[in-house]
């Protein structure tokens, strides 16, 4: 269950974001990724109302349509999120973040962290299980 949500993300809500994490992707450090996802939020998309959920959470993911293989986009901050995704998001914490990447490991083929920039990283569910434990 997500922490917090909101349909709308503007400059009032500043606190959908995980500043260590944008500082993180800016190096590409990824022990300094793996740091500010164990110890703060990661910004997830929610699917719209009535839509098409694959694991039942709430998160919107994004499907290939050629192979099928399941991506979970991830976000540092709500404002890195495209316009062309859903609008609402979800502010999760290490908890949630981990406890989702172990029960839908076999499912999700990739995550993408701020895949539209500024510093987007892209790892397997099992290195973020990985940094999350460390």
């Amino acid at each position: 269950m997500p922490e917090h949500s909101a349909s709308d993300i503007d400059d009032e809500q500043p606190e959908f974001r995980n500043v260590a994490l944008t500082d993180a992707l800016q190096t590409q450090d990824l022990a300094a990724v793996a740091f500010a996802l164990r110890h703060g939020p990661t910004v997830v998309p929610l699917i719209p109302a009535g839509g098409d959920d694959p694991f039942d959470a709430g998160v919107w993911t994004y499907r290939e349509p050629n192979s099928g293989e399941i991506a979970l986009l991830l976000f540092s901050d709500a404002a890195h999120k495209p316009a062309t995704l859903p609008s609402g998001v979800a502010l999760n914490t290490p908890g949630w973040l981990r406890a989702f990447l172990g029960l839908h490991e076999d499912d999700i083929a990739t995550v993408f962290i701020d895949i539209a920039g500024p510093h987007p990283m892209q790892a397997t569910p099992t290195d973020l299980i990985t940094a999350l434990d460390a």
